[in-house]
């Protein structure tokens, strides 16, 4: 099973400066940045996805600044993404559509034709066919059944894009591989739509739509797809959510899935910020420690506003913070002093008032335990990848980009080491 990271321009300097926080002086973003793969000196994925709504263009404003854009497609994925080099060269790279960028539009912003010129200009790998996704979803009906108006109307037109790309991409002498998107509102309309695909001549199909859905539901579709289609048919989830779980999908025959889970769990999660290998095979998880900066933090200001803190205070309280974890770091303080320092400056900046001031002493509690169980276990120091032995304990400090997105590439690098451990595929009877 391979794990494809879908990127959305997750990169980091790498001559920040993390005791002044600041970026290195002369800096000029995408340039002078690292990619995941190259802030580690290896790759912590099996493969790339950019989806074209990320990109941007005419029809959809994107992530990338109109410059950029009109790089990746000049140069290429690959160049672009700075994985031109030997090493990296056996890395695939997925494309897709975005289908999330458009789901309020009646009809997708882009052709078969134009996004197989998209993939083929920009030198993909793999690229998957323009879907409508639907939102619809329910596990108790059964074959084709049921469905809005809506729900087939958006069907329709993701089978009838799947048919007109993949005649576009045979005119392009199959440079890349073409991938047909599987939309449904049910386990059984899915599977009807995978044997369409199939049918039409597709060997590699993409499941779309399982971001909201639960991981039964998930899997209820992947076991009516997979009696559905010949065990030669190779299939991809779209935007896994579900990546934790991967281990419980290895028996329904997934041949990749791209997520940005563990990379963005380490600055939108509230608990799984830092991940280790498990001794039972899966992953350890840590809460990181915020100390978010004095004069920036939204809370911290309306809280100076307000009068409720001084901000020549909270300037203090943050340098006590950032210095008791330093000198804890280096064995040099007390695990409770430090533990007592953090959460007086944090805590405000998490729940919005001073400790002394806050009425959920139980939310206090749990913080606490968190944090003393993340101090307790020095997982920075159990791990060896480039990102923990450069930063220490700066890796688990929650405070700005740049901490927070090697945080997640550390992630990337556990998460990777993870799926290489699972087992070959073995085809749920």
């Amino acid at each position: 099973m391979k794990f494809i990271f879908a990127d959305s321009l997750d990169h980091v300097d790498p001559r920040y400066d993390f005791i002044r926080d600041r970026y290195a002086a002369g800096r000029t973003p995408y340039w002078d940045d690292f990619y995941p793969h190259e802030i580690m000196g290896y790759a912590p994925y099996d493969g790339v996805l950019v989806s074209r709504g990320i990109v941007g263009g005419a029809a959809v404003g994107g992530k990338y600044t109109e410059a950029q854009a009109m790089r990746f497609r000049r140069v290429g994925a690959r160049t672009f993404l700075r994985l031109d080099t030997p090493e990296f060269a056996h890395l695939p790279i997925f494309g897709d559509c975005g289908a999330f960028t458009y789901h309020k539009e009646e009809l997708p912003p882009y052709t078969p034709e134009d996004t197989a010129e998209f993939y083929d200009d920009g030198r993909f790998t793999h690229g998957c066919s323009v879907d409508h996704i639907i939102f619809d979803f329910d596990q108790d009906l059964v074959g084709t059944s049921g469905g809005t108006e809506e729900a087939r109307r958006r069907l329709d037109i993701t089978l009838e894009n799947a048919e007109a790309f993949l005649r576009a991409t045979r005119q392009m002498s199959n440079r890349f591989t073409a991938l047909g998107v599987i939309q449904g509102w049910s386990p059984g309309s899915m599977a009807d739509a995978a044997r369409r695909l199939v049918a039409m001549g597709y060997d590699y199909l993409a499941v779309g739509g399982t971001v909201p859905l639960k991981s039964p539901q998930i899997k209820a579709c992947l076991r009516e797809i997979r009696e559905a289609i010949p065990a030669t048919v190779r299939l991809h989830i779209l935007g896994f959510a579900k990546a934790d779980e991967i281990e419980t999908f290895v028996p329904f025959g997934v041949t990749s899935f791209d997520t940005t889970s563990p990379l963005i769990r380490a600055f939108k999660d509230a608990k799984v910020n830092y991940y280790l290998p498990g001794s039972d095979g899966k992953l350890t998880y840590y809460t990181a420690i915020r100390v978010p900066q004095a004069v920036e933090n939204p809370k911290l200001q309306r809280l100076a506003k307000r009068g409720a803190l001084n901000q020549e205070r909270l300037v203090t309280m943050e340098r006590t913070a950032l210095a008791a974890l330093r000198a804890f770091d280096r064995e040099e303080a007390a695990l409770d002093e430090v533990l007592e320092a953090v959460l007086a400056y944090a805590v405000p900046a998490v729940m919005g008032a001073p400790l002394e001031h806050l009425p959920g002493v139980q939310s206090i509690d749990q913080l606490r335990a968190r944090y003393r169980r993340t101090l307790t276990d020095r997982p920075w120091t159990r791990c060896a990848c480039p990102i923990c032995q450069a930063l220490s304990i700066e890796v688990i400090i929650f405070r700005a980009s740049n901490r927070n997105k090697r945080r997640g590439i550390h992630n990337l690098g556990v998460y990777e080491q993870l799926v290489a451990r699972l087992p070959i595929n073995e085809r749920i009877q």
